[in-house]
């Protein structure tokens, strides 16, 4: 569940430390219907019979599959200001693909509050570290940060 902060307490969260995410499995079903979205259908992500003659052993989620999941995940750490009435994604400043996501595994998201400034009135630019775990892996599946931004009374 988002926490919901005042305006007058918004420097008292940037290094903010959000709780973990609820893990959430990745299906094949999931990343076919992202294939046909995005037209990338390499076998990697479809075809789990070639698929498992790789070094991965099976279906991987796309990488950008992974990092669309921050909308999802953003809904339980989120921090939402009072008086909000729009929030914008604006993009990345880095985003790292560091290990493959089975399909099967579970996976959820760290995330840390890395700045919040007041661009102009009512307008807060939020940049957030957003870590994408996976259960019982070495590494994570990725690293970004995030760029977003609300709009308040």
């Amino acid at each position: 569940m988002p926490q919901s902060i005042k305006k007058s307490e918004i420097k008292n969260y940037s290094g903010y430390v959000c709780e973990p995410t609820e893990w959430f499995e990745v299906t094949q079903e999931q990343v076919n219907i992202f294939a046909d979205c995005t037209l990338d259908r390499q076998f990697i992500h479809i075809n789990p019979e070639a698929a498992a003659q790789t070094p991965f052993g099976g279906t991987v989620a796309h990488g950008f599959l992974t990092l669309s999941m921050l909308s999802h995940f953003s809904e339980s750490f989120n921090l939402v200001m009072e008086g909000i009435y729009m929030g914008v994604n604006k993009g990345f400043d880095k985003v790292r693909f560091v290990a493959p996501v089975r399909v099967g595994s579970r996976i959820r998201c760290h995330s840390t509050i890395l700045d919040i400034s007041e661009k102009r009135p009512g307008q807060y630019d939020f940049k957030v570290e957003a870590t994408v775990e996976i259960e019982g892996g070495e590494k994570p599946a990725m690293v970004a940060e995030w760029l977003t931004c609300q709009m308040t009374n």
